[in-house]
């Protein structure tokens, strides 16, 4: 699964570097969160990804120096550090280890959750000029937290508005009936890593829920409604069935079970897992890997309403654009459906869509549902906020404590 992952990933990727230099295809920038990536994939435009663009830089540790040219051109330490290395990344010539990144074409910010996209994106625009499209994505107000019709009704609007740019930007016209096989192959991706996700209930957890997701969540986001997409998630789940089937996990024997919330510190993503294997701690579930779409939960694209299923699920049906209460829940069935021991809480300094409320969602989590929680804080993309002797004492001193606990509960 990881060489297919890598091998797939490295396509896209050089698909990204044959555009920007001239050979063809229009970009389309957009983010994570509750895309509408089919509408991109039906009318043969690229998807890009600065979030992810960002992540790999972090990833493969290069993102510093962009960040501190982001920095000298005024952009505050506290600011998004995706952002910032993003940033410097365009100004350094857009070439990077993995790809080079082409201009965009159309700046498509699909504005769900994260005030700082708006912000983003308008940056962008103003430094490449490409023109820009912010769909207006509302938050849920109702009592039940779900979208109402006319809700629904103001997305597909504004998508129809997004067709007819991308169609004269791309010089195509949309195939209604390509657009329906295209969902059709989204509906049948979410539902195999529904399946995936299902498989950590099992004892011991045939992968890490955080650590492992992150291989399968790139091809979920940059490669869905492809047939290649596709092929990934049946293959992958085959593997972590056979492993399920097999009672075997990640790490040679299963410690401890957790929940983990917020994204990982990808430049030191392997140190950070280590404080956890150490301990025979495993992650069978985390939000980070729902940012994208919430399919575990029960969201399936419908290639009968394509445009109203698309809309769905940049209102509803991914993590970011819940409000607190229904995070709180979402934690709260993993910990109770996945049979978890504990809660850790990643917070990161220059996230404020995941980091705000989290010391009250401790407080919840810790004394009102007596789940051993802990809160650690470092950074997804700046290497300068990874203390990694202070994390280290912290998770142990976590780690520890709960050990105590489970010899004093057999006793």
């Amino acid at each position: 699964m990881h060489h297919m992952q890598k091998e797939m990933m490295g396509r896209y990727f050089d698909r990204l570097t044959a555009c920007a230099e001239g050979k063809g295809g229009k970009a389309v920038y957009m983010m994570i969160s509750g895309n509408p990536v089919e509408l991109i994939e039906a009318l043969d435009m690229i998807p890009v990804y600065p979030e992810v663009n960002a992540l790999q830089l972090a990833a493969k540790k290069t993102s510093l120096s962009h960040i501190l040219k982001a920095e000298e051109m005024g952009y505050s330490i506290d600011n998004c550090a995706y952002v910032k290395a993003d940033v410097g990344m365009y100004f350094a010539g857009r070439k990077t280890a993995f790809a080079t990144i082409p201009e965009p074409d159309l700046l498509l910010c699909n504005y769900v959750g994260c005030n700082v996209y708006l912000q983003w994106f308008e940056h962008l625009q103003e430094y490449s000029k490409a023109p820009i499209y912010n769909l207006d994505i509302p938050f849920c107000r109702t009592p039940d937290g779900k979208p109402t019709k006319e809700d629904i009704h103001y997305v597909v609007k504004q998508l129809e508005e997004v067709i007819a740019k991308m169609e004269s930007i791309s010089g195509n016209k949309l195939d209604f009936k390509r657009l329906q096989h295209i969902l059709e192959l989204s509906s049948e991706t979410g539902r195999l890593w529904s399946e995936i996700k299902m498989l950590t209930k099992n004892r011991p957890s045939p992968f890490d829920a955080y650590f492992d997701s992150v291989t399968m969540m790139a091809p979920l986001y940059c490669l869905r409604g492809t047939e290649e997409g596709l092929l990934f998630f049946q293959e992958a789940y085959k593997e972590m069935k056979g492993k399920a089937d097999r009672g075997e996990g990640p790490l040679p024997q299963e410690r401890f079970r957790f929940v983990i919330e917020g994204p990982p510190p990808w430049p030191f993503l392997r140190q950070f897992r280590d404080m956890f294997s150490r301990w025979g701690a495993v992650a069978v579930a985390s939000t980070y890997s729902t940012v994208g779409g919430l399919w575990e939960f029960g969201f399936r694209h419908d290639p009968q309403r394509p445009l109203e299923s698309i809309a769905e699920h940049m209102l509803y049906w991914n993590l970011s654009n819940r409000n607190f209460l229904q995070r709180y829940e979402q934690i709260k069935n993993y910990t109770e459906q996945w049979g978890a021991d504990a809660l850790v809480i990643h917070s990161i300094k220059s996230c404020r869509l995941f980091s705000a409320g989290q010391g009250d969602m401790r407080e919840y989590f810790s004394k009102q549902l007596d789940v051993p929680t802990l809160l650690i804080e470092s950074d997804l993309e700046d290497p300068r906020y990874f203390s990694e002797a202070q994390l280290r004492n912290r998770v142990d001193a976590f780690f520890e404590s709960l050990e105590h606990k489970k010899m004093m509960v057999k006793h």
